[in-house]
């Protein structure tokens, strides 16, 4: 059986009382959660969205071959044990092909799910919630279509996986978050209006994936499904966050007892506190995804080692870090112009600022790479004072000698603390 899958169905023994997952391909935040995870007891889950990792590239430019030796490399630098490190893939299926009718692209989908399971990447996210060309403009796509085009990419799945074990005696199975109440890559771009999945809404998904799974011979597969993805109540937009509130969610979680070996996945659960993370997980809502709040915690710590630098170095020295990445987004706004609204002057807060952070999307630019690199040249000696001035938390670190006053180090710090909250939730801890 998958690890995973061995830790939630013991969750009630188990110290690790449930999995993190985190969605990211930066590297910066990637190199945070190894060194963070490196010597405590839960497993590390590092996903890859549709859009960010695909055959095409994604807007990562990398192939899910690629992306596993990119996140593999990094945890052999960290010294990372790999046996705690599972791959995973997010939204699967036609999100990024959905301009086009449903053959196409469930073709296109067919391959997306055949090379991520062939790369390695073990828990995957079936998501065939969306709308293809072909289907209605007006009436809203049903359980049964959705089932059906998620079942026909398990299939798939399982084909690849048989097909990798060639190759690869060991290899792990896969196993499957399946649901259709799925949020968008990233967050909603607005919250308001949250509402918590209904009940029958979750048993009636539960009973048409099971039958169609049943109808095409793969119910020996269910065993291997970890969880179905709802919306618990939680959401955030560019400036405000809807908190989980486990009474409302109440009539939801308590449904999971009437349905053995499954656990729910929360998405969207970024900037909860750490104790609606660990009233989530004590809820039945055991895998907690979490994306744009650890790339936002990153630019957190870097515009806080920009304004050090501004005022340490002559202007002629700066790297101009914020200056450069607000022109790289104004350059090409197709990463946020459909996200982000309002005034000139609102655009411009919220490109800097909005918790949906769209500059992550920006972070692989060379020009902003090369800001960086400046940037971490002219911090290699930060003043105390002023250390403390714009990393208080990180400045307390480095007096009682548990931090080293190293920018890159500093910077990955800030994310280390928002992973405090979730191994809080996780681990109690």
């Amino acid at each position: 059986m998958h690890p995973l899958k061995d830790l939630l169905n013991e969750r009630a023994i188990r110290d690790v009382k449930g999995i993190v997952s985190i969605c990211t391909a930066n590297p910066w935040v990637l190199k945070a959660c190894f060194s963070f995870y490196k010597d405590i007891k839960s497993p590390l889950v590092i996903e890859a969205t549709a859009n960010q990792v695909n055959q095409d590239g994604g807007y990562t430019g990398m192939i899910p071959e690629t992306f596993k030796n990119f996140v593999y490399d990094l945890a052999k630098e960290a010294d990372f044990p790999l046996e705690r490190l599972f791959l995973g893939g997010d939204h699967l299926g036609p999100l990024t092909w959905s301009f086009l009718n449903e053959k196409e692209a469930l073709e296109k989908s067919k391959v997306l799910v055949r090379d991520y399971v062939l790369a390695g990447f073990t828990k995957i996210h079936l998501d065939t919630s969306m709308r293809l060309a072909d289907d209605s403009k007006t009436e809203m796509l049903s359980t049964d279509v959705i089932a059906q085009r998620g079942i026909t990419l398990l299939q798939v799945c399982e084909d690849a996986y048989q097909e990798r074990l060639k190759t690869v005696p060991d290899a792990l199975q896969p196993v499957y978050i399946i649901g259709s109440e799925v949020p968008i890559p990233g967050g909603a771009q607005e919250e308001e209006g949250i509402e918590v999945t209904k009940v029958e809404d979750f048993k009636h998904t539960v009973q048409v994936y099971r039958k169609h799974m049943e109808d095409k011979g793969l119910l020996n597969v269910w065993d291997r499904v970890l969880a179905v993805v709802v919306q618990p109540g939680v959401e955030f937009g560019d400036a405000s966050v809807h908190e989980y509130d486990r009474i409302k969610a109440n009539n939801l979680v308590s449904s999971l007892k009437d349905v053995s070996g499954l656990v729910f996945e929360g998405h969207s659960t970024d900037y909860q506190t750490r104790f609606g993370l660990k009233e989530m997980v004590e809820d039945g809502i055991a895998i907690l995804k979490v994306g744009p709040a650890l790339t936002f915690a990153l630019r957190e710590g870097l515009y806080a080692l920009a304004y050090m630098e501004k005022a340490l170095m002559d202007e002629a020295s700066q790297s101009k870090f914020m200056e450069i990445l607000d022109d790289v987004m104004l350059d090409n706004p197709n990463n946020w112009k459909k996200h982000y609204h309002g005034s000139e002057h609102e655009l411009t807060f919220k490109r800097h600022y909005s918790f949906s952070d769209r500059s992550r999307y920006y972070m692989p630019d060379h020009r902003i790479e090369q800001a960086i690199e400046v940037m971490m040249k002219n911090l290699n000696d930060i003043p105390l004072s002023l250390l403390s001035q714009f990393m208080p938390i990180q400045y307390r670190k480095v007096r009682e000698g548990l931090l080293k006053k190293d920018p890159e180090l500093l910077a990955q710090d800030v994310v280390h603390e928002l992973l405090k909250d979730y191994r809080y939730a996780v681990e109690g801890v």
